[in-house]
């Protein structure tokens, strides 16, 4: 029964994870279209070297780790900080509805949240531009500048997934034997005291894994909303790997080339997945394998 259960997660990662990795010798071949997939001759790294030697590999390289590190830093400490504040509130029905006010904004499509940015930062008429504007600063162009395009997308990211990114923490925290509690406050211990000698042991373990499977992301930014937020103001430090690929790949039609980058990049954050999971299992005994 638990096979039968498990079936159809299996053959979904069988199809859309195991199956494609058979077009990865398009990265070591010419394609050809006549020739199909596994038709073309083999010109091993040419590709690879073909990249390294682009004038765009370090701003791409740049732009990717800038922006995968700012979101991976700040997106994970946010949901942390969110559940051990919804930890601490008291009243059954006030916890309910703080949880769903902040992981709500996780179910909103990708283009609804771009357009929600386009409207609040438009430079004429943005809610968000008018309030800045009483401060001095005047038409600020948000989405069209290349110094306020990072931070635009990390805390934007970060108000729609740390609410149910939290989710998991809260589990961790809902398992805490309150005994525990009870004793803290009996030794006079006040919330800041619970949550630092409490809350956050119970949940580092929990950290530790979520942050071992973020890392293997690491270099995997979101091709959907980068590409959505991209204009030629901000293209500088918005070009990433990701939709560098796919203007290579599919607007380019250059598939062997963009299927080498593709690959490289995965790599690349499968390597810091691996180191990670050592340096965890070496420091804290924790780790995924």
């Amino acid at each position: 029964q638990l096979w039968v259960m498990a079936a159809p997660a299996i053959a979904f990662v069988a199809v859309f994870a195991y199956v494609p990795m058979y077009g990865l010798q398009l990265a070591f071949r010419e394609f050809d279209f006549t020739a199909g997939i596994t038709g073309g001759d083999w010109v091993g790294l040419k590709y690879f070297r073909q990249f390294f030697e682009s004038p765009q590999f370090w701003t791409l390289i740049r732009n990717t780790v800038v922006i995968s590190v700012s979101t991976l830093v700040v997106g994970f400490i946010a949901p942390i900080v969110l559940a051990l504040m919804v930890n601490q509130v008291l009243g059954r029905r006030r916890k309910k509805f703080l949880q769903t006010a902040t992981y709500l904004p996780h179910f909103i499509s990708i283009v609804v949240i771009v357009g929600m940015l386009q409207v609040f930062l438009s430079p004429s008429s943005g809610l968000i531009t008018r309030f800045v504007g009483l401060f001095g600063v005047e038409g600020a162009n948000f989405l069209g500048s290349a110094s306020a395009f990072v931070p635009v997308y990390v805390i934007s990211e970060v108000w729609q997934h740390a609410g149910w990114n939290s989710i998991i923490y809260l589990a961790a925290l809902a398992s805490v034997d309150t005994q525990l509690y009870e004793a803290a406050r009996i030794d006079g211990a006040g919330r800041l005291s619970i949550i630092r000698h409490v809350d956050v042991p119970a949940l580092i373990p929990t950290m530790i894994v979520l942050l071992i499977l973020n890392m293997g992301n690491v270099l995997n930014t979101g091709f959907e909303k980068i590409f959505l937020m991209q204009n030629p103001l901000n293209l500088e430090v918005s070009e990433v790997i990701a939709t560098y690929v796919y203007k290579i790949g599919i607007l380019s039609s250059q598939f062997s080339y963009a299927t080498a980058i593709g690959l490289f990049n995965t790599l690349i954050s499968f390597t810091f997945l691996v180191i990670t999971n050592q340096i965890a299992k070496r420091v804290s005994n924790t780790s995924l394998w």
